[in-house]
């Protein structure tokens, strides 16, 4: 089997991306988990563009597990410039899991998405049981064996749990995130964000991403950590979310809703042989 298909990257998180809007590639999780792998192809999730009448196309997303994921926001942000770029359009719909996202082409690879309204309650994360989830109250340990007690969870399309912590790099998020991921307290599992707010407009962090590992960043995870943040009273409505090679600006708007804006990188054109 050989055929086309698309590299991206938004702010090194990294997409193979395959259109099925003309020609329909059909993928075993074995084949997902091949492309995925980094001695392969290599990328963190793997996004397919199916046909829609009502909007520019239908996301599919896979983790690098070749595990279904609801929501991907960088992801959506490179399809949506990929989409404009041929269609010379600026402002693209796409349908996920989650519901229609609306994305906008700013200046130099700049694109914004409106990721919609984030979810707190037990239920909606999914939590195992009902908690507060302002506070989880989940023991992690820094690499002192200092523990520190906290996590608050937020579902913005995928389960989130984010812990607000004076020093990131002083704990191994290599070893506290799988074992937070799957937990049986989150029976979807969960992504997790250790997170440093710098000031109220600025948070530095360091995400583990369900199905993916340790990523050099995370959209959806920028959107849950704005929202812990502002939960938690540490935050303006406007903060950004600073990754290892950039930053993603993220507004919370009068309705609560979601914006998420940031770079992408070229599209690359890529052949597939399996």
């Amino acid at each position: 089997m050989e055929f086309k298909a698309y590299k991206m990257d938004g702010l090194g998180n990294d997409f193979v991306i395959i259109d099925n809007r003309d020609k329909v590639i059909k993928l075993t999780q074995d084949q997902i988990i091949k492309i995925c792998n980094r001695n392969f192809i290599g990328c963190d999730q793997l996004i397919f563009i199916h046909k829609n009448k009502n909007t520019d196309g239908t996301l599919e997303f896979f983790n690098s597990d070749g595990g279904l994921s609801g929501a991907c926001g960088n992801g959506t942000r490179c399809v949506a410039y990929l989409i404009a770029r041929e269609n010379n359009k600026k402002k693209i719909y796409l349908t996920t899991a989650t519901g229609e996202l609306k994305s906008e082409i700013l200046q130099d690879k700049i694109v914004t998405t409106e990721i919609g309204k984030a979810k707190t309650e037990w239920g909606q994360i999914p939590l195992s049981k009902e908690l507060n989830t302002k506070n989880l109250n989940i023991r992690i340990f820094d690499n002192e064996k200092n523990e520190f007690t906290g996590g608050t969870a937020v579902n913005v399309g995928n389960p989130h749990v984010v812990f607000f912590i004076k020093n990131i790099d002083n704990f191994n998020i290599k070893k506290i995130g799988p074992e937070i991921e799957n937990n049986k307290l989150f029976p979807e599992k969960a992504n997790v964000t250790l997170a440093k707010v710098i000031n109220k407009n600025l948070i530095k962090v360091n995400v583990w991403e369900r199905g993916a590992g340790n990523t050099k960043a995370c959209g959806t995870a920028a959107c849950a950590v704005a929202v812990a943040g502002k939960i938690n009273q540490l935050t303006e409505n406007n903060v950004d979310i600073e990754f290892a090679k950039g930053k993603l600006s993220i507004n919370i708007d009068e309705k609560n809703s979601i914006h998420m804006k940031g770079p992408v990188s070229s599209v690359e054109k890529i052949n597939i042989k399996l």
